[in-house]
């Protein structure tokens, strides 16, 4: 696999972009709290991006999957680099209508970026090795934002803002830079009329193939579980500081999942090979759900950092397990609209886990959010858990009688 050069450009155009993006949203953080006393107002300038991103999810799905998938993110990078253009206008004029404009340039980029990256990842790589690629691309990103938020906190303390997303930038137009460097064999046939009317309909077409394929209606639903722990990440993270009175605290848990994410992305590449995908989701959606319930003891500092490695460690197995089985398991002619609505899903629930957890923190508490959140994504484990194991008793009976 490391022999394969397109795999080296992607995952160090990757490390770039990250490394870049996680500066950039520190330096998001540092504009709004310099210009905007509001914390509602600053969610909702956050919110842009992701809500812009959602809107045009259908028809980036169907780009994709007309067009090549280098081309389209050769086009997303681009859009990137000139939505850093209006985040330097923004900081001219201290106006933060023109990070709104920058929020929403980015966010439509990422609606066309990130599933034609997903798209592209078999494009590359055997079947066989796509587990090791997608953990190892995962695990970059992780690397990248540990190194990111850390970097971007000690560049605050140095350099101006301008100069941040000057690194922001360079950062993006090396990734284009990789991109275009990039040799991907498509075969993408042309298309008569009927076939592209048919494509229209975007969602349409997908979403009778996702209802035939069990699994890959299991993986989707169980992405609620990390997607409730994550949606709420941050504001766990500052809460847990507040009630251990310990703002190091917070280095120590953004550490820990990082480096056990990795660890466990490590571990599923060399335990998975010739096992049940399914019960693996399971499985580490159980982990994830117990690390959430574990956080009611996080008074005290040691509990907290093991809940954060325990999620870590499931996390980092669920995601390459789940990206795997998704990109193998649908067909590829309609990656780019799955990927697309997988994303979109991804986007209103984590807006909605987060807004949720906010309320949650205000009106019951953290102990009583996290025993909700945990106690959730439990009986959604055990309720497929029950239900894989009566379709299972089903087709046993049906092959004993024939």
């Amino acid at each position: 696999m490391f022999r394969n050069k397109n795999i080296w450009i992607l995952m160090a155009g990757e490390f770039i972009a990250n490394l870049g993006m996680w500066v950039g949203i520190i330096g998001n953080l540092e504009f709004l709290q310099k210009l905007v006393p509001s914390d509602f107002h600053k969610s909702l300038i956050l919110f842009v991006g992701l809500f812009i991103g959602v809107l045009f999810g259908p028809m980036a799905g169907r780009i994709i999957d007309r067009s090549s998938k280098k081309k389209v993110m050769i086009y997303a990078g681009m859009a990137r680099i000139l939505a850093v253009v209006f985040m330097f206008v923004a900081i001219w004029t201290e106006q933060v209508l023109w990070m709104s404009v920058y929020m929403l340039v980015l966010g439509i980029s990422a609606a066309f970026y990130f599933p034609a990256l997903q798209a592209a990842i078999p494009l590359i790589a055997r079947d066989d090795q796509l587990l090791s690629l997608n953990g190892l691309h995962m695990n970059v990103g992780t690397v990248a934002r540990i190194f990111g938020t850390a970097l971007a906190g000690m560049l605050l303390l140095y350099i101006s803002l301008f100069n941040m997303y000057f690194l922001t930038l360079l950062s993006y137009v090396l990734i284009l830079i990789c991109t275009l460097m990039l040799d991907i064999k498509e075969d993408i046939p042309k298309q008569n009329p009927n076939k592209a009317q048919k494509q229209k309909g975007g969602f349409k077409e997908v979403w009778p193939i996702i209802k035939s394929n069990p699994p890959v209606v299991l993986g989707l639903v169980l992405m609620l579980v990390p997607t409730m722990f994550i949606g709420s990440f941050n504001l766990m993270v500052l809460k847990i500081s507040e009630m251990q009175h310990d703002p190091t605290i917070k280095g120590w848990l953004y550490t820990t999942e990082g480096i056990s994410f990795m660890i466990g992305a490590y571990f599923i590449k060399r335990f998975s090979p010739g096992r049940d995908s399914v019960k693996i989701l399971m499985v580490c959606a159980a982990g994830i759900a117990f690390s959430h319930l574990s956080l009611f003891f996080a008074d005290d500092k040691i509990p907290s950092i093991i809940s954060f490695a325990i999620f870590g460690i499931a996390a980092g197995s669920f995601f390459p397990v789940a990206a795997t089985m998704f990109q193998t398991m649908i067909n590829r002619e309609f990656h780019g609209r799955f990927f697309s609505f997988r994303g979109m899903m991804d986007r209103i629930l984590f807006q909605l886990i987060l807004v949720s957890a906010g309320f949650f923190l205000d009106t019951i508490g953290f102990k009583k959010m996290v025993l909700c959140y945990g106690g959730l994504s439990m009986a959604l484990v055990i309720a497929f858990a029950i239900r894989q194991k009566q379709t299972k008793t089903v087709i046993d009976n049906q092959s004993t009688s024939i």
